[in-house]
């Protein structure tokens, strides 16, 4: 076994290695949350994904960027076939193992240049979007030094991937024009075909250092993009399919009743209940009413903020920010993110007793963004990945108004009218339609 081959047994063993830790950190993030049953039907829920997160159905909505990401996300997903047979000569010590194939084979590598050249250019044109025309979405005041690089980055490292892939092939295909021992030739190479003459005049140990050195850095480059996944808003590539899964399949604005409320509610107007008799006692620590933290939270809330693209569809179509209210939903799922992130790293460090005297409401979204919310239910509406930001407003606002009492006095009276009157006005039942004797 020589040194090459040992040194790549060690790349992919710590990769993955590193990857699965990472992966195994966030399962654990997301379980901190509480309890909630997604697992009802099964056939509604894989036919959701496979038009959701498959196919890709809501990027469709503005048609020339969802054929581009569409392209993005075909290649990443198809050229996966090239980095297994890549992966398997690494570990083998051969060159092109899957060529006996033939023209399945050549077709494969065609298919593979044509989406890496695709690729390449929607990457480029996303670039362009974002730093020299700056759609309006990518510049909001949430998107930080960090969320703009993580994007720039992702963008510039496929264009390098997709680069060394071609310019890999052209190498290639020269050093089997030349005849070169290890370079069986193996068919057509469309798009790095056209590289050939360009090489032309370079020596064939010239010629196999630099395929050899785009080989490593092209397999190198991806086992760090694996890696780097995890720390990034690109997690979603993964987790769009189990989140758009477990997604809502009631009417997405619908807000889910608080058990303990509903109880209450249900006894009230139980008629053949004990008037006097006092609600029964709840078994353990009472419930807190919505969520002050990310604990609080359920757990597909917290895999909606780690799911999270920060594409900014859902504050782009949001009427409290196109007010100029503080409000954004996109800013709500990254906080909550960025939250359970640092509630996850004091855990690894102090226990699960970890407490730092912080909380999501207040350390990380104030009170006035949980407030400017209309629950209009346009950010859920427009997420690519069903994310459902409103949730985790709602149950934010919850708490400042249920625990705390902290509701705007607009909304006091109005609170107050219904829990008297049975309506928002100031009328007892009783005088409702004493207008019409007027």
């Amino acid at each position: 076994m020589n040194i090459s081959i040992i040194a790549f047994i060690v790349l992919v063993v710590v990769s993955l290695g590193l990857f699965a830790k990472n992966v195994r950190t966030i399962i654990r993030n997301i379980k901190l949350g509480r309890g909630l049953d997604r697992n009802d039907n099964k056939g509604e829920r894989f036919s959701l994904m496979a038009k959701v997160a498959f196919g890709q159905s809501k990027m469709q909505a503005r048609p020339v960027v969802g054929i581009l990401h569409f392209v993005v996300y075909a290649g990443f997903i198809i050229i996966n076939i090239e980095v297994l047979e890549i992966v398997l000569d690494g570990l083998l010590g051969k060159h092109r193992l899957f060529s006996p194939l033939g023209s399945i084979y050549t077709f494969l590598i065609s298919s593979f240049e044509i989406l890496a050249l695709l690729v390449l250019t929607a990457c480029v044109i996303f670039l362009i979007r974002r730093n020299v025309l700056r759609i309006k979405r990518f510049h909001s005041k949430e998107m930080t030094t960090w969320p703009k690089s993580d994007a720039n980055l992702i963008l510039i490292t496929e264009v390098l991937l997709m680069s060394a892939f071609i310019l890999m092939n052209a190498a290639d295909a020269q050093l089997q024009n030349l005849g070169s021992s290890h370079y069986t030739p193996v068919g057509d190479f469309p798009i790095s075909g056209m590289l050939v003459g360009s090489l032309s005049g370079l020596s064939e140990t010239t010629l196999i250092g630099m395929e050899r050195g785009l080989w490593w850095f092209h397999i190198v480059g991806i086992f760090a993009f694996l890696n780097y996944l995890p720390y990034s808003k690109h997690f979603h590539i993964l987790l769009a399919f189990p989140n758009v899964f477990y997604s809502k399949l009631h009417p997405t604005g619908q807000l889910p009743n608080m058990e303990a409320v509903k109880k209450e509610v249900e006894l009230m107007f139980d008629p053949n209940a004990d008037p006097y008799a006092a609600p029964p006692e709840p078994v353990g620590e009472p419930e807190r009413f919505g969520a002050k933290d990310v604990t609080d939270l359920t757990w597909k809330q917290l895999m909606d903020a780690y799911t999270c693209t920060e594409c900014g569809r859902c504050t782009d179509v949001c009427p409290a920010n196109q007010t100029g209210k503080a409000l954004s939903p996109r800013k709500i799922l990254m906080d909550t993110r960025d939250r359970l992130v640092e509630v996850g790293k004091g855990i690894d460090k102090k226990g699960k007793d970890f407490n730092d005297n912080k909380s999501l409401l207040r350390d990380y979204i104030t009170e006035e963004e949980v407030l400017a919310c209309t629950t209009c239910n346009a950010c859920t509406e427009a997420c690519p990945v069903n994310n459902d930001p409103l949730s985790v407003i709602v149950d934010l606002r919850r708490f400042l108004i249920m625990e705390e009492s902290k509701a705007p006095a607009e909304w006091t009276g109005m609170l107050t009218n219904i829990e008297n009157n049975g309506a928002p006005w100031q009328f007892a039942q009783a005088d409702r339609l004493k207008w019409k004797d007027e």
